[in-house]
C-alpha cells in the first residue's frame, strides 16, 4: 500500500480528457468505482478500482503541497460529497442530482472531478495523481480527523475573517461577486431539483393509473364490456407511455442542466473557500506588519524576516488566485453554456418522440370512437 507521497513529477503519463468512471461495484455499504484512462504511450490503458476514502486521500495530498508557491490561491476542483449505498433523506438532499439516476450522475461528477485535477496545470504535477489514476495498488488511507473543538474554532476564525475588508478593490469585487453568484447558483440548483423530482412522482403517478386501469378489465362476450375493455388497455398504454416520456425528461435534466447547474454551484463554493483562504493570509501579512512596527530593537530584524516571508506567500497567493479567477470565469460560462445546448438538444429530440407517439394514441382512440 502506497502511504506518502511527498514528490512531485513534471507530467502525467495518461490523457486527462480520457478518463472515464466506467463503473460502480457495491459490496454491501461499501463503493468501488472503476476508472479507465488512456496511456499517453498509445499502448493500452490503466484501469484502476478506487474507493472514496481513496478520493480523499488524493483531496488531502492535492490540498497539502506547502511547496509549490501560491498553491493556496488555487480554485481546487470541487469533489462531490461522499456517496451512500442506502441513503437518508438528509444525504440524498446534500448529493441533490448526484444521488438520482442509479449512480450514472455521481460518474459522471466523480470523471468530471478527476479530469480536471488531471489537466491542471498545478494539481497535475503532485505525484498521488500520477498514483491514483494508474497504480494498480490502492493509495494510502489515513486522513487528517478534526474534532468538534477543530470545527468550533474553524468557524469563530471564518466569522472573523470572513468580513475583513481587502486592501485590493480586484479582491474585494470578486469575494462580493462570489457572495452572490453561491447563493443563486445553490438555490437554482435546488429549484432545478425540484422540478425533477417532481417529473419523477408524475411518471410513477402515471405507471399506477395505467396498473390500476387493468383492474377494469373484465372478460365475456358483452358488446358493450369488449369495448370499454379495449378502452381501459389502450388507455393504459397510454400512460404506460407517458410514464416513459416523462421519465425521459427527468433524465435528460439530471443528465445535461441538472449536472451542469451542480458543478457551477460547487464551483463556486471552492472559489469562496480560495478567497477565504487568500484573506486569511492577508489577515497574517497585517499582523506581521504590526508585529514588525511595535517590535523592539533587539527583535525587529527577526520580525522583518517573518514580514517578507508573509509578504512573499501573499503576493504568489495573490498572483495564482487571479490567474485561477481569470480561467474559471471563462470555463464557467463554457460548461453552462455546454449544459444548456446539452439540454435544449435532448429535450427537443424527447419532445419530437413524444408528439409522434401521442398523436398515434390520438388517432387510435379516434379509430375506437
Amino acid at each position: 500500500m502506497l502511504e506518502e507521497v511527498h514528490e512531485v513529477t513534471s507530467a502525467l503519463s495518461i490523457y486527462a480528457q480520457s478518463i472515464k468512471v466506467t463503473e460502480v461495484l457495491k459490496d454491501g455499504d461499501a463503493l468501488t468505482f472503476l476508472i479507465v484512462s488512456q496511456k499517453l504511450s498509445g499502448t493500452g490503458e490503466y484501469h484502476v478500482d478506487r474507493t472514496y476514502d481513496d478520493l480523499e486521500w488524493l483531496q488531502q495530498h492535492l490540498f497539502s503541497q506547502e511547496n509549490v508557491p501560491g498553491i493556496q490561491g488555487v480554485i481546487f476542483p470541487p469533489i462531490p460529497a461522499k456517496p451512500q449505498v442506502n441513503p437518508t433523506a438528509k444525504v440524498i438532499k446534500q448529493l441533490g442530482f448526484l444521488a438520482l439516476g442509479e449512480w450514472q450522475p455521481y460518474c459522471k461528477a466523480l470523471e468530471t472531478f478527476l479530469r480536471q485535477v488531471a489537466s491542471h496545470d498545478l494539481l497535475k504535477n503532485n505525484k498521488a495523481v500520477e498514483i491514483f489514476l494508474t497504480s494498480s495498488d490502492p493509495p494510502g488511507r489515513q486522513r487528517v480527523k478534526k474534532n468538534i473543538f477543530d470545527r468550533l474554532s474553524q468557524a469563530m476564525e471564518e466569522m472573523r475573517k470572513e468580513g475583513h475588508k481587502d486592501v485590493d478593490e480586484f479582491f474585494q469585487a470578486k469575494r462580493d461577486q462570489n457572495l452572490s453568484l453561491t447563493s443563486c447558483s445553490r438555490n437554482a440548483t435546488e429549484r432545478f431539483l425540484d422540478v425533477v423530482l417532481t417529473e419523477q412522482k408524475i411518471a410513477v403517478a402515471c405507471g399506477h393509473f395505467s396498473a390500476a386501469l387493468h383492474l377494469c378489465v373484465e372478460a365475456g362476450d358483452d358488446p358493450d364490456k369488449k369495448a370499454f375493455t379495449r378502452l381501459c388497455v389502450k388507455l393504459s398504454d397510454f400512460f404506460e407511455s407517458s410514464k416513459k416520456n416523462m421519465m425521459s425528461v427527468a433524465d435528460n435534466n439530471v443528465s445535461t442542466l441538472g449536472l451542469g447547474l451542480d458543478l457551477e454551484s460547487r464551483y463556486q463554493e471552492a472559489e469562496k473557500e480560495m478567497l477565504f483562504r487568500r484573506t486569511c493570509k492577508l489577515v497574517e501579512l497585517e499582523t506581521a506588519l504590526r508585529n514588525t512596527e511595535k517590535a523592539k530593537p533587539v527583535k525587529k530584524a527577526a520580525m522583518e524576516e517573518v514580514r517578507k516571508a508573509a509578504q512573499t506567500e501573499f503576493d504568489d497567493i495573490c498572483e495564482v488566485a487571479k490567474q485561477e479567477i481569470a480561467h474559471f470565469e471563462r470555463e464557467r460560462v463554457k460548461m453552462l453554456q455546454q449544459a444548456l445546448v446539452q439540454w435544449c438538444e435532448k429535450q427537443l429530440c424527447t419532445a419530437k418522440e413524444s408528439a409522434d407517439q401521442f398523436n398515434q394514441y390520438l388517432q387510435a382512440f379516434r379509430g375506437m370512437a
